[in-house]
């Protein structure tokens, strides 16, 4: 365990090990993601969003290559919740239709002959943002109806855009984690369909549907990498809010690539840091963080581990860290601006700050046991995904033009 003014971590000693019973991956075997892929690519707006190699930033930091995947690209929604949801919401209309979603493009969902099949359903959510416009965009496209619920403190502007995709939306007065109870608890009420990106014990095969929805994110990284002349990375940073992206990532990975997977680094805001909680318990179980959860990084203020990501992320991520806000205002700065030849990116403050870790990480001594920890070095191949673009515009001016949550003092 270690920290730079307030960053902390924790390394996961277990991870490597084979001899210990494992949480499974299967949810996210070779079949399923082929399934989520064709599904994805049924889509009009589909197209594989971008993969940024890095090459002068990687000179910068002394590694062999850094990518970076942005999702600002995903299907003109600026973030890559959309395929959690939109994937999750195929598969409950599949279920109802009694087909396998294999057998239905996202065409097919929207016919009029399966509409009327289908008849009139509300899909429900709670929402920092991004997730919820995900599936207000959906259920729109499919000719039904959403309701959106926001966390206290949410953005204005997420909450119009939401609104724009046709939902029904309002802010809260509530942390986010009693907002997706209240989600729960209207969708009980109304007979509503609640589609959530976090689960609990009795709501857990949505939630595990969204997490294979996210997997066209990776398996379109790997075919890129390995087009650009590379087997694999050797590092992958994976934000975290309630871990359901970081575990489908590292899910993929691991029932890829086995042992000979990349080195996992799952990063936090340090208000919201429930996996680090979890894992400095260490007692297997997962823990919550309370409060008002009041981090610039919205998509990852999230106090309550998943129960389908916690067992991955247990057992086969590698370290845990806990940022607080500059990290991410650093890593944004960093990304919209480039050295050299490199490609200038757009990157909210949920989706920069594994990039921001990453440059402390290879330019501050303070970190060097993290550092050492994660075995990076000259020859790290590192992957970063930026999985939203400037969500929130007038913070991500903020942050940029007028240097708010400056970084740390260099030693």
């Amino acid at each position: 365990m270690g920290n730079l003014t307030e960053i902390k971590y924790i390394a996961n000693e277990t991870a490597r090990k084979t001899d210990t019973e494992k949480a499974s991956v299967e949810f996210i075997n070779s079949e399923v993601v082929e399934k989520v892929r064709n599904f994805h690519k049924s889509f009009p707006e589909y197209k594989v969003t971008p993969l940024h190699s890095l090459d002068e930033l990687s000179k910068q930091f002394v590694v062999s290559n850094i990518w970076v995947k942005d999702e600002s690209y995903r299907f003109g929604l600026n973030a890559f919740k959309v395929l959690g949801g939109s994937y999750a919401v195929g598969k409950y209309l599949a279920e109802k239709l009694n087909v396998d979603i294999s057998e239905l493009s996202f065409e097919k969902l929207r016919s009029n002959e399966v509409k009327e099949k289908l008849g009139s359903i509300t899909f429900v959510t709670a929402t920092d943002g991004n997730h919820g416009r995900g599936i207000a965009w959906a259920s729109n496209q499919l000719g039904q109806k959403s309701v959106v619920y926001m966390p206290k403190g949410s953005s204005e502007i997420r909450l119009n855009n939401i609104r724009k995709e046709g939902a029904e939306a309002s802010i809260t007065d509530l942390n986010y984690d009693d907002t997706v109870r209240l989600a729960s608890q209207k969708a009980e009420e109304n007979g509503w369909v609640l589609v959530q990106d976090t689960a609990w014990d009795g709501y857990e095969k949505i939630p595990t549907w969204i997490m294979q929805g996210y997997g066209t994110i990776m398996d379109e990284a790997m075919e890129q990498i390995a087009e650009a002349g590379v087997e694999r990375p050797t590092h992958v940073f994976l934000q975290a809010g309630v871990g359901s992206f970081a575990a489908s990532m590292l899910g993929y990975l691991v029932e890829k690539y086995g042992e000979e997977r990349p080195i996992t680094g799952i990063v936090e805001s340090d208000k919201a840091a429930c996996l680090y909680k979890s894992m400095n318990i260490d007692d297997g179980e997962p823990h919550s963080v309370t409060g008002d959860l009041n981090t610039i990084m919205a998509g990852l203020a999230c106090g309550e581990p998943s129960t389908t990501s916690w067992g991955v992320l247990k057992d086969y991520a590698e370290i845990f860290g806990a940022c607080p806000d500059y990290v991410a205002a650093r890593g944004m700065r960093i990304l919209a601006n480039p050295l050299g030849y490199d490609p200038h990116i757009i990157s909210g403050e949920s989706g920069a700050v594994g990039m921001g870790l990453v440059s402390l990480l290879a330019e501050n001594i303070m970190l060097n046991d993290m550092k050492e920890s994660l075995k990076l070095n000259q020859d790290s191949k590192i992957l970063i995904i930026s999985t939203e673009g400037d969500t929130d515009p007038d913070n991500y001016r903020k942050v940029l033009w007028d240097g708010a949550y400056p970084s740390v003092y260099f030693i």
